[in-house]
């Protein structure tokens, strides 16, 4: 990869000399008032019944991040939860989780099929190929499907630009992490292409056994046929290896001993994604594109999370899993987008098909659990030891062919002068044709959903405007979920293999009314949003306490919030930005069991787990003008006090975190730092634990104070 990288160079310094006879004649234009995933075309926001938020190329770019949650923290009502190395969960209007209510594009098309969710996909993003993140809150179902609930994010990538462009730079910090990382693109007569890549390299690092590397390289290529029509080619390959270090204890936590239980876990990840688009526009009211796509993944993993421990039973012995879930996708989707004038009505309306077939498997290993000196009924493991693998006892063992077909239209008009409404409607159909080793079984499983959404934005002024919408969610079981063994089943306890089979699809109900507003030509913007969503038939995870989990897919959620956003620029050298919201996410009709001998029956009216009321960032910017090309932001993230475990017994405190940053401009040279928990504060990203009243929490420690160090070159022949 770093020879790929270094080759940028070289080619670059070819395009130049291709053109250096070529003027400048374009200007670039930051339109931060249009959006397009909110509608799947370009739109103005006064025109988006939704709350939705852009990350500017600026923002990413003196950001200069190590992973993508640093970036997309700064959106306003979201919480991307660090799990080291890239690893990740999210919290928009949901608590934070790993359950399949994200929707995660690259340039608008999935990076994941339907059904085959991993909360760790973003690792597979080249924060080097940014030109901007949009985020859209709340249930988009209606355009993008299922997994759309709590929130959509499109990575949204770098076009080749019209002169040559090129880029190249290394960062690290101080605890053994580096990364190289170089672009470069231009456009030559009819053709234009952008490059990227990055390599990112972890070794001895603050936590034990948190070793990893990063290879990732994209690819676009634009071959503008006439004026009114275009091929575009994309794609990425990636490659990642990360040990796991896991979580630990309470009294390590608060000791700073980041030693690691397992030196023996890790997850790999192989990843090729490859897209051809061909676009046309029939004239300025009509345009339409159909795109080609394929994926091929293959995730390897010995899971920390898969580590099962019982002290109850016998505390010097756990198990353990290795698996691996491979799949690939082919697949088509087509749209077509037409203006008229009769009331200044567009219609967005189209198809996809996706075809994916999954092989995956999951197997034991036994482990040996070496205890932390203390007295009975509070041990705690200093680490564990690999036994024995045991391919023959599997977890898992299935295969499945997914095929997803879906019908989109939306259209929006203006009945009256300042008012914009919107109506959108989808049908998915997701069916699986699946092969069960474990049972000998096989057959189809068919979820189906249609989905709606009605909106409308009132803009009585040039420098306001509110909304309202009504929207709607789904989202099925993931067929790991489904096909993966219920603990205490199969292997070697004598009980035949279960399966969760009859898992129901999750739907959502969002209302929500919101607005924004700019005052002192334009240096002061507010936007809000007030939301309400019911959920039913939510998949959420029992955690039991052998820290396997159990599924369920009954009842009734609530989760209801308030999200703000306020950025103010008094002048030229200050910039200030505030964002948090205000959320609480409660079990209404909960049944976690049916056993009359099981003390706890249902989680009605309790608070879900890591779900903190109050979540922020906020960042101050100072532009000097006695030195024009310095930048420097002290960031505050600020997580309020969440329940550990389901039944609300225990709390974590939360934390209040303060980063800070600096960059200096010197010709074609940025030189740039960073400090990451700039006062050294001790706090875990996330803190869980099993509702049984004897249940040891598990931290996921979050880093000491870190100091990131970094160079880069750019280079551009439009300022020469």
């Amino acid at each position: 990869m770093k020879k790929i990288l270094l080759a940028l160079f070289a080619l670059s310094q070819f395009v130049v000399a291709q053109n250096k006879s070529k003027s400048d004649t374009t200007n670039v234009h930051e339109l931060q008032d249009v959006f397009i995933t909110a509608n799947r075309t370009a739109t103005l926001r006064k025109e988006t019944p939704v709350a939705i938020s852009k990350l500017t190329a600026k923002t990413i770019n003196e950001t200069k991040a190590n992973a993508a949650y640093e970036i997309v923290n700064k959106t306003p009502g979201v919480l991307m939860v660090n799990l080291g190395n890239e690893q990740h969960s999210m919290a928009i209007r949901q608590p934070m989780t790993t359950n399949a209510y994200y929707l995660y594009l690259e340039d608008g098309l999935p990076i994941r099929p339907m059904g085959i969710f991993n909360h760790n996909a973003l690792l597979e993003i080249n924060q080097f190929n940014l030109q901007s993140i949009e985020v859209v809150k709340g249930p988009v179902s209606s355009l993008y499907g299922p997994e759309a609930v709590g929130g959509t994010i499109n990575f949204i990538s770098l076009k080749p630009s019209i002169n040559p462009e090129f880029k190249f730079g290394i960062q690290g910090d101080h605890f053994g992490f580096r990364r190289i990382q170089a672009a470069g693109g231009a456009t030559i007569g009819k053709i234009g292409f952008h490059i990227a890549g990055i390599s990112s390299l972890q070794e001895n690092g603050w936590m034990a056994n948190s070793d990893y590397n990063k290879d990732n390289l994209n690819a676009r290529i634009d071959y503008n046929i006439s004026a009114a029509t275009r091929l575009i080619s994309n794609t990425m390959y990636g490659k990642y290896y990360s040990q796991m270090s896991g979580s630990v204890n309470e009294a390590d936590f608060n000791n700073r001993t980041y030693n690691s239980t397992s030196d023996f876990t890790y997850r790999k990840s192989d990843a090729l994604r490859t897209r051809l688009t061909l676009e046309h526009d029939w004239n300025e009211n009509a345009s339409s594109y159909i795109t080609a796509y394929f994926r091929d993944n293959k995730l390897g993993q010995n899971p920390s999370y898969g580590i099962r421990w019982n002290p109850a039973v016998n505390p010097t012995t756990a198990t353990g899993e290795v698996n691996s879930n491979n799949f690939k996708s082919y697949g088509t989707i087509g749209q077509h987008t037409h203006k008229f004038d009769f009331l200044n009505t567009k219609i967005v309306a189209g198809a996809l098909y996706d075809y994916s077939p999954v092989n995956y498997w999951a197997y034991r290993t036994n482990l040996r659990a070496v205890l932390n000196p203390g007295t009975t009924g509070s041990q705690t493991v200093h680490h564990y030891e690999v036994i024995e693998e045991r391919p023959d006892l599997k977890i898992a063992d299935y295969t499945a062919d997914i095929y997803n077909t879906a019908g989109y239209a939306q259209l929006s008009f203006n009945p009256i002068e300042k008012v914009v409404v919107s109506l959108g409607g989808r049908y998915d159909n997701m069916k699986i044709k699946y092969s069960n080793a474990l049972d000998l079984s096989s057959g189809d499983k068919i979820y189906d959903k249609a989905t709606f959404k009605a909106g409308v934005n009132y803009n009585p002024f040039d420098f306001s405007g509110f909304y309202g919408n009504y929207s709607q969610g789904f989202a099925p079981p993931g067929i790991t979920s489904i096909f993966r063994a219920k603990s205490g089943t199969g292997g070697t306890t004598g009980v035949p293999a279960e399966f969760y089979y009859n898992l129901k699809p999750a739907s959502f109900e969002n209302y929500e009314i919101g607005g924004w507003f700019s005052l002192l030509r334009n240096k002061l913007n507010f936007d809000y949003a007030f939301y309400y969503m019911e959920g039913k038939n939510e998949l959420l995870n029992v955690k039991l306490e052998d820290n396997s989990t159990d599924y369920r897919s009954a009842g009734e959620t609530r989760h209801k919030g308030i999200e703000f956003g306020i950025n103010y620029k008094p002048s030229t050298q200050i910039h200030f930005r505030l964002g948090g919201t205000y959320a609480q996410h409660t079990f209404i009709d909960f049944k976690v069991s049916d056993k009359p001998t099981d003390v706890l029956q249902n989680l009605d009216g309790k608070e879900m787990p890591a779900a903190p009321r109050w979540s922020g960032n906020s960042e101050i910017y100072y532009y000097p003008n006695w030195l024009p090309k310095l930048r420097t932001s002290i960031e505050w993230q600020h997580v309020g006090s969440y329940y550990q475990d389901q039944i609300n017994t225990v709390k974590y405190d939360g934390y209040n975190l303060f980063n800070a940053r600096i960059g200096y401009q010197w010709k074609n040279f940025e030189f740039y730092g960073n400090v990451m928990n700039l006062t050294d504060k001790l706090y875990a990203y996330n803190v869980s634990r099993a509702n049984a009243s004897n249940a040891q929490a598990a931290f996921t420690a979050a880093a000491p104070r870190t100091f990131v160090l970094g160079i880069q070159y750019n280079f551009s022949l439009k300022n020469k």
